[in-house]
């Protein structure tokens, strides 16, 4: 079970233009989703602690996303 909703996910992917999904290609999806943000936030926080701040803010969340590009 993931933490995104069924529902954010299917109509994240009918964004990308698919008209019919699976419960299989969401379930996927959700799941990549979740292991890339975990890792993008985990490099986020190394940024803030760095920085000497307790709060991660969007430009280390921006910072951290470019390492995984």
């Amino acid at each position: 079970m993931t933490e995104l909703s069924d529902a954010a996910v299917e109509r994240i992917i009918k964004k990308a233009g698919a008209y019919r999904i699976s419960s299989d290609a969401t379930e996927t999806l959700a799941v990549l989703m979740e292991e890339y943000g975990e890792h993008i936030a985990k490099e986020a926080k190394k940024m803030s602690d760095h920085a000497g701040r307790k709060t991660v803010r969007g430009s280390d969340i921006q910072m951290a996303a470019e390492f995984f590009k």
